[in-house]
């Protein structure tokens, strides 16, 4: 008998568009804070700065905004699950946006969060989530490009703690749980099987990697870590050796090894 078909996660739209707005809500307050200084200081993201990754930041919930201010696109393109592999695409286009939005924001920060929030409370509140928005990568509903929005703005909050030693920014805890379970999802389609059991405590737990099915009991290959830095491990930010020598991640089993498989997103 061939294995069941997984279902694809659903996630409550309401309490999607929450967690976006409070996520986002918490960098704006982070960034009101920063001193010239530390908005000069370098990150992980290549040459960007922390001037340079808050810009981004807005950017990536603004598209929101401008997104529902362009014709509905006539047909859906890009289903949920097929975003995260594609992102690697525009990286040379969201790195030529990024500075064109850092430097016409100058040091005017601030405006620029307070702006894009007024826009994208107004935009969302005369959209459904099942309206169809021209993404980057072709159209998606609202409500899966909000989702991949948790994504980004998870990520980047972490890459902004970890730019500026104390600033310490909250994660919204939906938007945490959207991002690592839609990471958690992309795996389990990148390495189709259940042979090893994946968990990201209390957020999720996916089956994975061929190999022989596992029925009952306690399943033979386990990885198990927290959902920030499997998170850095889906996306880049830390690689499978130096979570495993840190402790951050144990794994038994012989199919436990998912280091040829990350990261995830480029």
């Amino acid at each position: 008998m061939p294995p069941a078909k997984k279902r694809t996660r659903s996630y409550d739209p309401a309490k999607i568009r929450t967690a976006v707005l409070a996520q986002f809500g918490n960098v704006r307050a982070a960034v009101r804070t920063l001193t010239p200084e530390q908005l000069a200081r370098p990150t992980r993201l290549g040459d960007w700065t922390v001037h340079e990754l808050a810009a981004h930041i807005a950017m990536v919930l603004g598209t929101v905004h401008r997104y529902l201010g362009l014709p509905e696109p006539a047909k859906h393109e890009v289903p949920l699950m097929d975003w995260p592999f594609v992102t690697v695409t525009a990286a040379a286009q969201v790195d030529e946006d990024t500075r064109a939005i850092a430097e016409s924001a100058g040091t005017e920060l601030d405006e620029l969060f307070t702006r894009t929030l007024a826009d994208i409370e107004a935009s969302l509140a005369a959209a459904s989530d099942g309206r169809l928005v021209p993404s980057r990568f072709g159209a998606m509903t609202l409500g899966d490009f909000l989702v991949t929005r948790t994504v980004e703005l998870t990520v980047h909050t972490d890459d902004l703690n970890d730019a500026v030693p104390g600033l310490d920014v909250p994660y919204d805890r939906q938007a945490l749980a959207a991002c690592a379970r839609l990471l958690a999802d992309a795996l389990a389609l990148k390495a189709p099987g259940a042979s090893t059991e994946v968990r990201i405590p209390p957020y999720a737990v996916v089956q994975c990697v061929e190999g022989p099915r596992h029925t009952r009991g306690t399943p033979p290959n386990v990885v198990e870590t927290d959902p920030l830095t499997w998170i850095r491990l889906a996306t880049g930010r830390t690689d499978w050796a130096s979570a495993l020598d840190a402790a951050k991640v144990s794994a038994s089993g012989e199919r436990a090894d998912l280091s040829g498989l990350l990261p995830i997103m480029g």
